[in-house]
């Protein structure tokens, strides 16, 4: 996952505008009716094991070996920003306030994850390989189908995994911020942070602690060092 500067030049954002959209939505939608019994891991796993060809499933077990681009150094970000697709100005925004007004780095936003992959695989990425992932309530948020099944998704990945409890975090930013009563109600019971209020600074030390980004990130370590051992064995 790349931080810094944005990909969206060469990576538009296109969930909606894919061959498969159709599928894609259909998935999405069977997906979030069950995702109380799931995890976002499991379902990623279904989703791989649905979509890749037989034939290539068997020769990367034969092979055993990781592909390229996850043979390089990876690194457990800070954030994940999970916005609509019409506020990617917005989440660049945050992302660079939260990164260089508070030192909370590295951090990334949803849009540029890599092109050319899963929707379900990137967003397992960005959630499990960052220790907050942060909603972006805006006006826009309810309007986007995908924004709704993600934090759905994000907020039972949190209760099905200890390690990632609380570490969903709503905010409502500076321009065009979700009013609290068409908030879903789920949201509404986790303390959002309020880039209007007095307290936000405190809110941003209070929420993101180090010694909690170091715990996630030791399992996250360990967690993919299981894995690389069972692709290898």
């Amino acid at each position: 996952m790349g931080v810094g500067k944005s990909k969206l030049d060469n990576c538009p954002l296109s969930w909606h505008k894919r061959p498969s959209e159709d599928a894609d939505q259909d998935c999405h939608e069977s997906v979030a009716k069950n995702s109380k019994d799931v995890s976002l891991h499991d379902l990623v796993e279904r989703s791989n094991r649905t979509e890749q060809p037989m034939g290539e499933q068997e020769g990367a077990e034969a092979e055993g070996e990781l592909p390229e681009e996850e043979a390089e150094e990876e690194v457990f970000l800070k954030f994940v920003i999970l916005h609509a697709e019409d506020d990617v100005d917005e989440a660049l925004r945050v992302q660079n306030l939260l990164q260089n007004d508070f030192g909370i780095r590295p951090g990334i936003i949803f849009s540029e994850m890599p092109c050319g992959r899963l929707h379900l695989q990137n967003l397992d990425d960005a959630v499990n390989g960052s220790a907050w992932t942060i909603l972006l309530l805006t006006e826009n948020f309810l309007r986007d189908t995908w924004c709704n099944f993600q934090f759905y998704t994000s907020l039972m990945n949190s209760v099905n995994r200890q390690h990632k409890y609380n570490s969903v975090i709503p905010m409502r930013p500076l321009n065009s911020p979700l009013p609290r009563e068409r908030t879903p109600l789920v949201l509404q019971t986790i303390n959002a942070l309020e880039e209007e209020s007095l307290g936000f600074s405190t809110q941003v030390e209070r929420i993101f602690q180090e010694s909690v980004y170091e715990r996630q990130q030791t399992i996250w370590k360990e967690t993919r060092n299981v894995m690389r051992g069972q692709l290898v064995a």
